[in-house]
């Protein structure tokens, strides 16, 4: 029995340029293996397509051509109602920007997918949440009244709520302060200590430092995987890509 949860085989992800007939690879023929459990950090230089292949390894931007699959399921070979219920069940994604609906109060943003799933939210169990969070907003206001830190705070806790069995994280403590960004990893590596699965795109290298691997792009291809990544070995990969 395979402990794989993600496979990435030959992806590649090819997209036009303006509207004109031409194109330009983003991805390039990558492959890799998650296993269960597992805290994968994806860094690299910007534009290397770490926010690109974040999304095509999660079922949101079919690839051009490779293949993917997550718990053993390809997520492009679903039908549509099938997609969204795979990814409502399997698969959390947390958003660079956020992806709130801003005319929503911060209760109702976290619970929609539970909504969506006809589940009933508990307040209680959201309140402690955002209390482990160290989110400092209040859970009946306004989305839009809230900081760009404490809105994130919302999007983690929103995808965490849906207890994912893989949790893909685009920048996840970008806007974050030191404090909340601390608060926020360790509850990340609590879910992988439960069993669950995160692959986390990030620009912080003392956070990538502390994952079970270091995925290193340069140009759209993987560069190196660092295993049991030091900020030392993820530099000195990163010393090759510049």
């Amino acid at each position: 029995m395979t402990n794989t949860v993600l496979s990435v085989d030959q992806l590649t992800q090819v997209v036009p340029i303006g509207q004109s007939d031409q194109t330009t690879t983003i991805l390039k023929n990558i492959s890799f293996k998650v296993q269960k459990g597992e805290l994968v950090s994806i860094v690299g230089p910007s534009g290397s397509g770490k926010s690109t292949l974040l999304y095509s390894i999660s079922g949101i931007t079919r690839p051009t051509s490779g293949t993917v699959t997550i718990a053993g399921v390809n997520p492009y070979q679903l039908k549509p109602n099938q997609l969204a219920a795979f990814r409502r069940q399997i698969i959390g994604f947390i958003f660079q920007q956020y992806n709130l609906i801003q005319s929503l109060p911060v209760f109702e943003n976290i619970v929609i997918q539970q909504r969506l799933s006809h589940q009933q939210p508990k307040r209680s169990e959201i309140e402690q949440l955002l209390t482990k969070l160290n989110f400092a907003g209040q859970i009946d206001g306004a989305v839009e009244t809230l900081s760009g830190g404490e809105q994130q705070k919302v999007a983690i806790a929103r995808t965490i709520l849906t207890d994912c069995d893989v949790l893909f994280a685009d920048e996840p403590t970008g806007a974050l302060d030191s404090v909340s960004k601390s608060i926020i990893f360790t509850y990340f590596k609590e879910l992988v200590a439960k069993g669950k699965t995160v692959i986390m795109v990030t620009h912080d290298i003392e956070l990538a430092s502390q994952t079970d691997r270091a995925i290193v792009l340069k140009d759209g291809q993987v560069q190196q995987i660092v295993p049991e990544p030091s900020l030392e070995a993820i530099y000195a990969a990163l010393d090759k890509v510049v």
